[in-house]
């Protein structure tokens, strides 16, 4: 079959124009296609292997470590669509990178928030399980992240992410001319005293996705936006970008030692050379 057939079961995939050979196991996934240059640029060596729509795949290696980037587009829809074909082309671990809005007043612009699990305001993870099933980052991803950040020295926040489907009404902003969604005024509030960290559109539809597929995933942003204080910069994007890319590599390490030691999984009694 060519390459535009929309059978699922197809080599080469629909939307995102990938096969097995393009990828390595570990895929970065921002929205922005434009943001791939700002991560490839801590890389070793890039080459771009699909473009198609919102979707741009780059491969390549960090620090001897085999590391893929795709762009997922704005929003949960899209982003499952490349969990899907990801993981059909045989990528294990995803790590969304992203920009987002702080709620909790102590983040400063240009911080960045590791997530630990997730708010599924977004619909897209609905129509795959139930409501009530959880949206968690996988350990030993969000270990990684956490271990990244430490080495680097940049400041971070972890905790919980609220993932909506629209930026204005579903984040509690008013909409045109000043359209308000029922209890879109208290929302943030609300999530605030939740001790919820931050508000963006994609990472708990990539982490519920990845858990039914048993897929290694987490998600690491940076600071745009703070809702608390009404600052607003576009800060942060390197260092969210340099700590995923260091974390893919932490993370073929911490497997290393796994298969060493004989274990499955990721545990105190283990530890990485500096």
């Amino acid at each position: 079959m060519d390459g535009d057939s929309e059978d699922p079961s197809d080599e080469t995939q629909y939307h995102l124009g990938v096969k097995p050979a393009d990828l390595a196991e570990a895929v970065l996934l921002p929205g922005n296609p434009d943001r791939i240059e700002t991560i490839t640029r801590f890389w070793d060596r890039a080459e771009q292997r699909a473009r198609h729509r919102e979707y741009r795949t780059v491969t390549g290696e960090y620090d001897g470590t085999p590391i893929s980037v795709t762009s997922t587009g704005i929003g949960s829809p899209s982003a499952a669509i490349a969990v899907e074909e990801l993981a059909r082309a045989g990528a294990d671990t995803l790590i969304r990178v992203g920009s987002t809005g702080a709620i909790q007043p102590d983040m400063e612009i240009g911080d960045l928030v590791i997530t630990t699990g997730g708010v599924r305001q977004e619909g897209t993870s609905s129509e795959y399980v139930r409501e009530d099933y959880p949206a968690v980052a996988d350990r030993e991803v969000t270990s990684a992240l956490v271990a990244a950040a430490e080495r680097l020295g940049y400041d971070y926040h972890l905790g919980l992410t609220m993932s909506a489907d629209s930026f204005y009404a579903g984040q509690g902003r008013p909409g045109f001319e000043g359209f308000r969604a029922a209890g879109s005024e208290d929302l943030v509030e609300e999530l605030r005293e939740a001790n919820v960290k931050n508000i963006e559109m994609e990472a708990s539809a990539i982490l519920t996705l990845s858990n039914l597929y048993d897929l290694r995933a987490g998600a690491i942003c940076s600071v745009y936006a703070n809702r608390a204080t009404g600052e607003f910069r576009t800060e942060g994007d390197n260092r969210a970008a340099e700590v995923a890319s260091l974390a893919v590599h932490l993370l073929a390490e911490m497997d290393r030692v796994k298969e060493a030691a004989g274990v499955e999984h990721w545990h105190p009694g283990l530890t990485l050379a500096d």
